[in-house]
């Protein structure tokens, strides 16, 4: 079954009324896999259904085309209840390219044994003509992860959002201004346990979406939005929102030749930046009593540390030997630092952190809360900051921000 939503365009997907295990919960009211078909000159297929149903998706868009016509596949999300479908779907629709960012090739490739297919890499700003409509793509990397994009077609002021913009409900209705139930807390709910960990990033979409004329919204799960449009938006722009907060941060480093030190400045500037108060501490200038005291203060502090012969620096040991000696429940640590090739002190810093009354941040702990499999903790940084190592720098630096900035 099709449901039109545009001229030419329709939706394809599938309703699971079942209840759905997803992210290690139940969606008891179950969920729907959003696909659409643009029947253009190019006909196109936006993103497929749960790889439950692939088989079942690929049938029944038999009845609407002939797979061998479709030109294009869109995937803005290579998790399988985006892109379960198209191993089903590529066996027989031999001539069409996969579009998809280039963060997705290599996933699609080996989940789908798709080696010896075409694909069209695309990034934030391109276009793509597919006959009597326009597509443009947005990365937004980490809504919710790293090869994330959304497609907005030009002249049906469509945006098909994937994930973002999503309810977990099995809906017989499509379209919000069809369901006589109010859908607003389903919304929220779905924006608290899947964006609102990512909140950060839900700021950058914000932006890179706020130019477009939006008339509907057709998102991956859920109700397609094409009453008060602006709302559901505006919704997701007040509550990723800094919050007023009166927490504090503190970074101590230690710093040989500079490069620890200008990471530190760095995590000031994103702290400040976000209206979150942070002091920057050189312990080797400071009196070991006037730090202890300043993280007293903290609710989250840095540690860095610059390397040396497979050693930190300067004061920063004393320091850390000091924290059996203080209270620390309830107060975030990270650690961090500069080298050149191994960085063994950094670790050594993580040690004494995971052995305190700190809560210490740590890669294990952010693929299981948030996904995210590319955010590290601690913070190496190899030498200097530079545009590679910025990119997860920021990316680790936001986390801790988002734990900040948490109500």
């Amino acid at each position: 079954m099709s449901i039109q939503i545009h001229d030419n365009t329709f939706w394809v997907g599938k309703v699971d009324n079942r209840d759905v295990p997803f992210h290690r919960l139940i969606l008891t009211k179950g969920t729907t896999y959003n696909s659409y078909l643009i029947k253009s000159e190019k006909p196109t297929i936006i993103d497929t259904v749960d790889i439950s149903f692939g088989k079942e998706f690929r049938d029944n868009l038999e009845k609407e085309i002939n797979l061998e016509e479709i030109q294009y596949i869109v995937i803005n999300h290579t998790e399988p209840d985006h892109s379960g479908g198209l191993r089903t779907l590529a066996a027989k629709a031999v001539n069409a390219v996969i579009v998809c960012t280039q963060a997705a090739v290599y996933e699609l490739k080996e989940m789908y044994k798709l080696h010896d297919r075409t694909f069209l890499v695309v990034k934030t700003g391109d276009t793509l003509d597919i006959g009597g409509k326009t597509l443009s793509f947005i990365e937004t990397p980490y809504l919710h992860t790293e090869e994330t994009m959304v497609t907005y077609c030009v002249e049906d002021k469509t945006l098909f959002s994937c994930d973002i913009f999503s309810t977990h409900v099995a809906n017989e209705h499509y379209f919000n201004d069809k369901e006589s139930n109010d859908i607003l807390e389903d919304f929220k709910t779905y924006y608290t346990l899947i964006m609102h960990p990512h909140r950060m990033y839900v700021r950058e979409m914000i932006e890179k979406i706020k130019g477009l004329d939006i008339a509907l919204i057709a998102p991956s799960h859920g109700y397609l939005l094409r009453e008060d449009v602006q709302k559901f938006i505006q919704i997701y722009d007040d509550m990723s929102r800094n919050v007023e907060t009166s927490r504090k941060g503190l970074v101590l480093y230690s710093s040989m030749t500079g490069n620890t030190r200008e990471i530190a400045s760095e995590i000031k500037e994103l702290y400040e930046a976000n209206g979150i108060e942070m002091n920057v501490i050189d312990v080797n200038r400071t009196e070991l009593d006037a730090v202890v005291s300043e993280i007293n203060k903290a609710d989250i502090v840095f540690f860095g540390t610059s390397t040396r012969y497979a050693d930190m620096i300067g004061n920063m040991e004393s320091v850390l030997k000091k924290l059996e000696t203080i209270d620390l429940e309830g107060k975030y640590a990270v650690a961090f630092g500069s080298y050149g090739w191994s960085g063994e002190p950094i670790e050594i810093i993580q040690d004494y952190l995971n052995q305190s009354g700190f809560t210490t941040l740590n890669t294990s702990q952010i693929v299981k809360s948030t996904g995210m499999t590319d955010v590290y903790f601690p913070i190496r940084i190899r030498f200097s900051l530079n545009e590679e190592s910025r990119t997860g720098f920021k990316r680790a630096v936001y986390h801790t921000l988002d734990l900040m900035m948490a109500e």
